[in-house]
This record gives C-alpha cells, sequence and structure tokens, in this order.
C-alpha cells in the first residue's frame, strides 16, 4: 500500500480525539477519574500520533491545521469545566482559562476584519500555557485516581495555570497589537 493512500489518517485521528471528548467530559463528571485518565492519555497519544504522521509523510491539510488545534482545545476547555463542576479546581479558574482563550480568538478575528489576514501560530509562550494546562489537569486526575500527591501540588498547580493563563493572553494581545500598529502605519 502506497502512503499517499494513508493521508486520511492524522485527520482520523484528530476526529477520533473530538469524539473522545463526549466520554472524557461523562467519565469526569461522573467521578470515574481512572477511566477519565485513560481517555486523556489515549487523546493524547492520537494527538502525537496524528501530528507525526502529518509532519513526518508531509500529510498536512487545511482541515487537519484547524481540526487538530480545536480538538486539544476541546479536550482541555472540557477537562476544566469538567473539574469546576465537580468542585476541584474554582470557578475563577476555569473562567480565566476560558476567558484567554476566546480573548485569542476575539483579537484574531479583530485582526483578520481590522487589518488583513492572520496567520494563527502558537507562540512559545502559548505553547508553554498549554503544556502547563495539560500537565496540571493530568497531575489532577492522577490524585483523584487515587495516587497520592502533595496537596501543595494541586494548589500550586491552580496558581501556576492561573498566572500562565495570564501571562500568555496578554503575551498575545501585545503582539498583536504591535503587529496591527506597524501594519496601519504602513
Amino acid at each position: 500500500m502506497k502512503s499517499e493512500q494513508l493521508r486520511w489518517l492524522p485527520n482520523a485521528l484528530t476526529f477520533l480525539r473530538i469524539a473522545l471528548v463526549v466520554p472524557f467530559a461523562g467519565a469526569l463528571l461522573q467521578g470515574s477519574y481512572r477511566l477519565s485518565l485513560l481517555i486523556f492519555l489515549v487523546a493524547a497519544v492520537t494527538d502525537a500520533l496524528d501530528g507525526f504522521l502529518a509532519r513526518f509523510f508531509n500529510w498536512r491539510s487545511r482541515l487537519g491545521a484547524i481540526a487538530d488545534p480545536l480538538a486539544d482545545k476541546s479536550l482541555l476547555i472540557v477537562a476544566y469545566l469538567m473539574l469546576t463542576i465537580t468542585g476541584v479546581i474554582p470557578v475563577w479558574l476555569f473562567a480565566l482559562v476560558l476567558g484567554r482563550d476566546l480573548v485569542i480568538v476575539a483579537g484574531a478575528l479583530a485582526y483578520h476584519y481590522g487589518v488583513g489576514r492572520y496567520e494563527m501560530a502558537p507562540s512559545p509562550v502559548g505553547k508553554l500555557n498549554t503544556l502547563i494546562q495539560v500537565v496540571i489537569v493530568l497531575a489532577m486526575m492522577v490524585f483523584l485516581a487515587g495516587w497520592p500527591m502533595p496537596a501543595w501540588v494541586m494548589t500550586g498547580g491552580v496558581w501556576l495555570v492561573a498566572a500562565s493563563a495570564l501571562v500568555s493572553g496578554g503575551h498575545y494581545v501585545f503582539v498583536w497589537s504591535v503587529r496591527a500598529w506597524r501594519a496601519k502605519r504602513l
């Protein structure tokens, strides 16, 4: 079989990850933390695999470029929402995480319609924020699944996510503002 016949595979893995959001949410909501942890890990493996396949075989697609970050963000936002609903994390943290993402989307749309086309590319600060969010959600699920962890990890994790959301959100606003100002001057 020629590798070109498998070009669909990265997108299929991305859509599998999107499909996993619902059972993941249900497991978290029901307090089935080991199951939610397993689903989260399967989603992480599919994310790594689809990215590897797309890059290694050059199976990149516009659909994948849109769907992949959407799948990642959906899983993270749902994780924070369910952990908020179940009282594991404070409401203000969920509002901050969601608010940051909404500010970024609103900024991208404002730039696109006010200045011109903008190629979305995550910054190193944004990637670090995502990594922190993932690691902290993972640590919380590991703790909730019954593996012992010092209490300061949970408390520190909440504050680390909050700080990184504020810094990365501010970073995106600053970068877009400077780019918009420069584009308008030209």
